[in-house]
């Protein structure tokens, strides 16, 4: 059974030229042409279009299209370093959810125990830190300027240090740099954290938040399955 471009477009809501450019941009095999010089796509298009189109929820457009270009190359190794990459961005993004939860429940007196920020041997350097975020020196600057982080300068030299509570605050803007909040609120929020202010603003993005990253979790899940499904047309 043979599909045309706006067969495909249909079951997603797009033209039949978004089809197009997908497989021009190696996003979906390259199809068969008729001696016309029609397209002629078959399930295993179909099967692809769907995945990439799962992938974007779960991993982002820049990701997935990382993912289904190297799957269309034949390069599979490559696609699912990739996938396993945003597996543990979004392990990590728990990990803070739950550091700020602890924080959160601490503050508002539903806890008993203290959040613990994270240990290090001595303070990071602007450059150790940007290392271990995988920004660049540029970035922490600027979050510095924002009014998210304050750290102190050594006397002798001036060079910033970050201690084990500056380290979490990086981390925390990280990832909320990710959700695509704008610095002013995560300035509020670290300053929050920081200082044990008011917490009602602080419970209610915290609560979307985790909603963010189940609904990631669940993407991926779902994307998982549709590649799957196409990875094994794939190998007849």
């Amino acid at each position: 059974m043979y599909f045309r471009p706006a067969d495909l477009a249909h079951e997603h809501g797009l033209s039949p030229q978004s089809v197009r450019n997908y497989e021009r941009d190696g996003l979906i095999p390259p199809a068969r042409r008729t001696e016309s010089g029609y397209r002629r796509y078959t399930e295993k298009h179909a099967a692809a279009l769907r995945a990439y189109r799962a992938l974007i929820p779960a991993h982002g457009y820049a990701e997935s299209g990382a993912i289904m270009r190297d799957i269309t190359a034949g390069r599979l190794n490559e696609a699912l370093a990739t996938i396993d990459r945003s597996h543990a961005e979004l392990l990590r993004d728990r990990g803070t959810l739950d550091a700020v939860a602890e924080v959160l429940s601490h503050l508002t007196g539903r806890s008993t125990g203290t959040w613990r920020a994270p240990k290090s041997i001595q303070p990071y350097s602007i450059g150790e830190l940007a290392h271990r975020l995988g920004v660049n020196v540029a970035t922490i600057r600027k979050w510095e300027t924002s009014g998210v982080l304050a750290p102190v300068r050594r006397p002798e030299t001036g060079h910033r240090m970050y201690d084990a509570s500056d380290v979490r605050d990086a981390e925390l803007a990280h990832f909320l740099r990710r959700g695509r909040y704008p610095l002013e609120l995560i300035a509020t929020v670290v300053q929050q954290v920081r200082a044990a202010g008011d917490t009602q603003a602080l419970a209610a993005a915290l609560a979307d938040w985790r909603q963010r990253v189940t609904a990631r979790g669940l993407a991926m899940l779902n994307a998982a399955a549709q590649l799957a499904s196409y990875l094994a047309m794939e190998e007849n």
